[in-house]
């Protein structure tokens, strides 16, 4: 099968594959070859560096750096032991091929192409005869260099390096006609650039999962935010609807508690009636799409802080011992007020009963001026019961509830290893009843 171009010339798929090849190798080592990029310091967050001192962790982000300065001096040391020029001329020589290492710090496809450049003079300086056409003073220092440019490319570049370093030898015979022993370079920098490779493909792989991993974590919370507020929707939908259904009857029933009402009062009551129908109808055409298949309404009315006592023997039943405090005085709270209180109340519970098993538990439920205190505080889990894992969506629909009422709230361990969860939910247009405040304990 052959592509055709615009201009009608018919292109192999053999052109295509080494034009491939060819924009791969400009876009990893020729293109910006030379760009300055700095070698970034090494993270500290590791399992294993989180075991050592705090004072020496700083210093660890520069291990990379100061592992590179010392090859690079053994590579200067290498070069002048094994010259056998002037102890000068020897220096000039270590210098220039510990260079390039010392490039892969902030240049590293542009000390690849040095470590080349410079390769050939050297082996003329220093023809020793050791695998020629790579002397001692560029032998080490080559495989320094592919291994650290390898390790700051993608992994196909390894392939590229190894290729133009056989490709390199090669031509050494060519132009200075003498037999190049290709084999020690081969092979040694063959396995550094394969355990490099392995590395990359590695460290690429560990940071996709847990790319992913945190990806799926947030889709995880929204998941669960959606599902908390489509709970809240339905509840508040259950509640709203009674209040508009009974608004709807009672202004339908008052003209008839009237004896000859006048024509106004009558067409107000139908106008009340009708917008309260109209309301409805709308309220569940809205709402109504976050109720699933087989969502049931509740037969019961929903549930409010009157029915704290028996949400609190069930509790009592299960194993777990609690105890009920009441401050304030007691007054009718807004319906969606005492409903996610009640919740929340719930839920702090089952998160005690879950995580802390053998603890005791107080409810606080404090009526005060502007609005409603909640506190549920239980003690740290005893016995030789194992806490349950959980969900660990529980605060998330807490804060949500909370959120939606404008009010606050603080979840967290106490100091003696428990946990306490405290909410203020603002009451607004709802002025403290006259009396004395009441206290009430259970």
């Amino acid at each position: 099968m052959r592509e055709t171009t615009a201009g009608g010339t018919a292109r192999p798929p053999e052109f295509r594959l080494a034009t491939g090849l060819l924009q791969s190798l400009r876009d990893d080592l020729v293109t910006d070859a030379f760009a300055y990029r700095p070698l970034p310091p090494l993270g500290t967050d590791g399992p294993v560096v989180r075991r050592l001192p705090k004072p020496v962790r700083p210093k660890l982000a520069f291990l990379p750096h100061a592992t590179v300065g010392f090859l690079a001096l053994v590579t200067l040391i290498t070069a002048v032991v094994n010259s056998r020029s002037d102890s000068g001329f020897n220096l000039l020589l270590g210098l220039l091929a510990a260079t390039p290492v010392l490039m892969t710090l902030v240049r590293p496809c542009g000390a690849f192409w040095l470590m080349l450049g410079l390769t050939a003079p050297l082996s003329v300086l220093q023809d020793t005869g050791f695998t020629w056409p790579w002397g001692p003073a560029t032998f080490f220092p080559h495989l320094v260099v592919v291994a650290v440019v390898a390790l700051r490319s993608r992994p196909r570049a390894a392939l590229w390096l190894w290729l133009i370093t056989m490709a390199f030898g090669a031509a050494m015979t060519v132009v200075v006609g003498r037999s190049v022993e290709l084999g020690p370079m081969a092979f040694l920098s063959g396995l550094v650039l394969l355990a490099v490779s392995i590395r990359t493909v590695r460290e690429q792989g560990r940071r996709k999962v847990t790319a992913q991993l945190e990806v799926t974590a947030v889709e995880r919370d929204r998941r669960t935010l959606l599902e908390e507020r489509t709970t809240i929707a339905r509840e508040l939908h259950d509640v709203v609807a009674h209040h508009m259904s009974v608004v709807a009857i009672q202004a339908e029933a008052a003209p008839y508690r009237v004896k000859n009402p006048p024509p106004e009062l009558e067409a107000a009551f139908v106008t009340i009636r009708e917008n309260a129908v109209a309301a409805l109808t709308e309220l569940r055409r809205v709402l109504g799409v976050v109720r699933s298949a087989d969502y049931e309404a509740p037969d019961a009315p929903q549930p409010t802080l009157a029915s704290l006592d028996g949400l609190l023997a069930n509790v009592r039943e299960a194993g777990l011992p609690v105890d009920k405090t009441v401050t304030g005085a007691v007054r009718e709270l807004p319906q969606g007020v005492e409903l996610s209180a009640y919740r929340i109340i719930q839920e702090a519970l089952s998160n005690t009963l879950r995580h802390a098993p053998g603890a005791r538990a107080g409810v606080e439920v404090s009526y005060v001026l502007g609005g409603l205190g909640v506190r549920v505080v239980n003690e740290a889990a005893t016995g030789d019961a194992r806490p349950s894992p959980g969900a660990g969506h529980g605060i998330t629909g807490m804060r949500e509830r909370v959120a939606m009422l404008e009010g606050e709230m603080t979840a967290g361990e106490t100091a003696d290893g428990g946990y306490e969860v405290a909410v203020f939910i603002p009451v607004r247009g709802r002025p403290e009843p006259a009396g004395e405040p009441a206290q009430d304990a259970a």
